[in-house]
């Protein structure tokens, strides 16, 4: 199998085991705050100790997006990989969806399936403190990545850990934004489950409408995780690759 293509199918597999468990457990647990905390955690360790050596286990558009922009793949690999992440998240999403529809439990936008806190309303101010809150969040998930995958944590051998400290990092970020956005940091994530919402979510549009802001965010804070990396950590010679175990 071409390697690129194999490591499309990979991110698709990721992300599909992303939405459809730790988006399950939120819908599942209502949304419980350390229940769906700890399920997209765990679900990154899964992923990065299984998936990581063949496509680094990005399973996140602003992640990848970090890697492309601090050099540690090319414009070809990034697209390949985006595309493959909002396939996988859809697919994942709709699925889960459906599991829940054929057990006959209601799936509304309750949590964030759709990054909508309970009864469709944001918990913390609208558009712009959600935007902030995005943007903080995945700067600060996608900048720990950018650092536990770079070649001195390799020499120091921190990047052994790298699964662990990322999904520990993801639990991290959830524990502070579920209430407060939902809690995207991902925009695959965000689109797989508002297409899965529209097609099965008792009619409701809102999600896919207001999904921009859940890419947004989360890209710009990706992007900026990468200018702190290469204007602080980076020096000359760093780690071309984007594995991140």
């Amino acid at each position: 199998m071409n390697s690129l293509l194999k490591k499309a199918v990979a991110e698709c597999f990721g992300t599909f085991v992303l939405v459809f468990v730790a988006c399950g457990v939120a819908l599942a647990t209502g949304g419980g705050l350390v229940a769906t905390s700890l399920a997209f955690g765990l679900v990154i360790v899964a992923m990065a100790f299984s998936i990581g050596r063949i496509s680094g286990c990005h399973i996140n558009p602003a992640v990848s997006l970090g890697c492309l922009l601090t050099k540690r793949m090319t414009g070809k690999e990034f697209l390949a990989y985006v595309c493959a992440q909002c396939v996988g998240a859809i697919l994942g999403g709709v699925l889960i969806f459906a599991c829940f529809k054929m057990a006959d439990i209601n799936v509304n936008f309750a949590y964030g399936a759709s990054n909508y806190a309970v009864g469709g309303e944001y918990s913390f101010g609208g558009v712009m403190s959600a935007l902030i809150v995005e943007v903080v969040l995945t700067f600060i998930f996608v900048l720990v990545i950018l650092n536990v995958t770079d070649k001195k944590a390799d020499n120091s051998g921190v990047s052994k850990f790298a699964g662990i400290i990322i999904g520990l990092t993801l639990v991290l970020v959830h524990l502070i934004g579920i209430n407060l956005t939902g809690t995207s940091v991902n925009p695959a994530r965000s689109i797989g489950t508002a297409v899965a919402n529209l097609i099965f979510g008792e009619g409701e549009a809102k999600a896919l409408a207001h999904v921009w802001m859940f890419i947004v965010g989360p890209l710009a804070g990706g992007a900026l995780a990468a200018l702190c990396y290469n204007v602080l950590f980076a020096k000359d010679g760093a780690d071309e690759s984007s594995k991140l175990d």
